[in-house]
């Protein structure tokens, strides 16, 4: 459903992954001294907390349902790696929009392996829910959607060969791709609450994370920030 964020010195690099996974391409990087340390690429939006291998253990992050508009999809996430480390362990939900129609659909995906939907839960504009992506090894983990608005509750344990590094932790909306990026709907705003990751000496927000926005053909889509353990992300 999504894929990992390239290094930021790289441009212009597609991969290609299974199914739905995306095609990531850095078209500017603002220094690591410029005070918002945005990196601008061609699918994610959001914060990426970036720390040594083996920190990070799980990730989770609350936020509304948004009502797009427009035409396309976005796809909003929390996930282990991805960013540092080409392997991510992911959940989240689509918000799409074809001719008028809203849908919904939620999945998870230990990229590079295929992503999987979840049956036995619904979503609406203005729902509540939660995304928890867990790690309890390097290749097993565990990954949860809570819609607290409708008490319905999915989970699933993974695992995988491909080794996570745990260096990141993210709160991502996404351009992903099938075949190629999909037209990116406008999701309005999407604001990760109680967005929190842990680590093996406690839980942290994140402040301090790098900022990710997408640009796409010289303009940018989205603009992201973080205050006060929120990861807001607007589209533009």
């Amino acid at each position: 459903m999504a894929s990992f964020l390239v290094s930021a010195l790289l441009a212009s690099v597609a991969v290609a992954s299974p199914l739905t996974g995306g095609v990531p391409t850095n078209v500017k990087v603002l220094s690591a001294e410029d005070p918002a340390y945005e990196q601008l690429n061609s699918n994610w939006a959001g914060a990426v907390l970036r720390k040594d291998g083996g920190t990070f253990q799980a990730v989770t992050g609350s936020f509304k349902v948004p009502k797009p508009t427009g035409e396309g999809s976005a796809a909003i996430w929390v996930g282990v790696d991805g960013m540092d480390c080409g392997v991510i362990l992911q959940t989240g939900v689509d918000a799409s929009i074809k001719g008028g129609q809203v849908s919904y659909s939620s999945w998870y995906e230990w990229f590079p392996d295929p992503s999987y939907t979840f049956d036995n839960i619904d979503f609406a504009a203005g729902d509540d829910v939660t995304l928890t992506a867990t790690t309890h090894s390097t290749t097993t983990g565990t990954v949860t959607i809570e819609n607290k608005t409708k008490n319905q509750k999915v989970t699933k344990d993974v695992s995988s060969t491909s080794a996570l590094c745990q260096k990141n932790a993210e709160w991502i909306v996404e351009d992903y791709s099938s075949g190629g990026l999909v037209e990116f709907d406008n999701f309005g705003t999407v604001t990760f609450t109680s967005a929190t990751a842990t680590t093996g000496s406690g839980s942290v927000g994140p402040d301090g994370a790098t900022i990710v926005d997408i640009a796409q053909n010289g303009t940018q889509l989205t603009q992201s920030s973080v205050a006060n353990g929120q990861v807001t992300i607007k589209h533009t």
